[in-house]
């Protein structure tokens, strides 16, 4: 079995997020803007088999974990093909993805089938007119839908992921906090991150609500909140459960608290280019030497590189981020 890689700064990189295309059926104030947006063709976006390809490239150096992302990947109309694909490449030892769910009541049985383990749901608030305001072309209905269906196909453990903007659903966060009551789902708060330019990226550096504020408001309104102890260091979600709750509630804290020490994860883009960092422009192309026929040799060459110049760390704290992309072009 082929030992995790390991970048230059020590740390094991063995967790792949597939983004599967940059667009989606929302329109969240802090990810993408309303208009001037620019897809890529379907021509330029891997297919299935490359997906595959890259895959069995990165098991053969060590990855065992697997992220399906967007924009939003259910849009994808191959997208059963593409996970049964996946699953069936041995080495793989965890599939799952993540999504806003609008498309799981019909999808649901038919991923879980094909061999998805769990979803991770976008979901920002349990009011409907902040749901409304905030990923805009949704509704708390549609997305309610989605979870219950995905729960019933046996995608679980279910994972709430909250963005938290201040004045936008800040004052939302205990309602989806007690939801790990009666439920044994995850509910984690996310600090907006700031990328490149333009109006999503003023909202999230505006409108910035630090975790401990959200964990304060959080056991405020609902009882103390107990830490867990980690059992898995790359693990992004620092966890708390309330008190008699079969959930979890977790923060993830990229701007006040970051976790770059411990990060363990590699991106590939729609368009096939490993980028380095989420929150850098640092990319190497891979869908070049998979449409020049080179093997799954050259693959995990390519990789293995991505590795190797793998940055320590996002920049935020001096003001940087990246240039290029906003997060549904890189996949979270």
């Amino acid at each position: 079995m082929p030992v995790m890689p390991r970048d230059g700064f020590g740390r094991e990189i063995d967790y792949l997020r597939i983004s599967l295309t940059d667009r989606c059926n929302l329109r969240c104030i802090y990810c993408m803007p309303l208009g001037k947006l620019r897809f890529q063709p379907p021509e330029q976006l891997l297919t299935a088999a490359e997906i595959e390809q890259v895959v069995r490239a990165a098991v053969s150096i060590g990855f065992r974990k697997f992220r399906l992302t967007g924009g939003e990947p259910t849009l994808r109309a191959d997208l059963v093909e593409i996970v049964e694909r996946i699953a069936a490449v041995p080495g793989v030892g965890d599939l799952a993805m993540t999504t806003n769910a609008i498309l799981l009541p019909e999808l649901a049985p038919q991923l879980a089938a094909a061999g998805l383990e769990r979803v991770n749901v976008h979901l920002d608030s349990l009011d409907e007119a902040h749901v409304a305001r905030v990923m805009r072309w949704g509704t708390l209905d549609e997305i309610w839908d989605g979870i219950e269906a995905a729960e019933r196909a046996g995608l679980v453990p279910i994972k709430l992921n909250t963005v938290v903007v201040r004045g936008h659903n800040d004052a939302d966060v205990a309602p989806l906090a007690a939801l790990t009551r009666e439920r044994d789902w995850h509910v984690r708060f996310i600090e907006a991150m700031p990328f490149a330019s333009g109006a999503p990226s003023s909202v999230a550096r505006d409108r910035l609500v630090p975790s401990a504020e959200t964990r304060a408001r959080v056991a405020q309104a609902l009882g103390p909140l107990t830490p867990l102890e980690s059992t898995n260091p790359a693990d992004e979600s620092r966890n708390y459960r309330l008190a008699g709750a079969r959930g979890v509630v977790g923060f993830i804290s990229p701007v006040t608290e970051p976790y770059c020490g411990t990060c363990n994860r590699m991106r590939l883009t729609a368009e096939g280019r490993f980028h380095l960092c989420l929150l850098n422009d640092d990319e190497l192309d891979v869908r070049g030497a998979l449409r020049a026929g080179h093997g799954q040799g050259r693959v995990a060459q390519i990789l293995a590189q991505a590795v190797t110049h793998k940055p320590t760390g996002h920049r935020l704290d001096l003001g940087r981020t990246t240039e290029d992309r906003q997060m549904f072009q890189i996949g979270g």
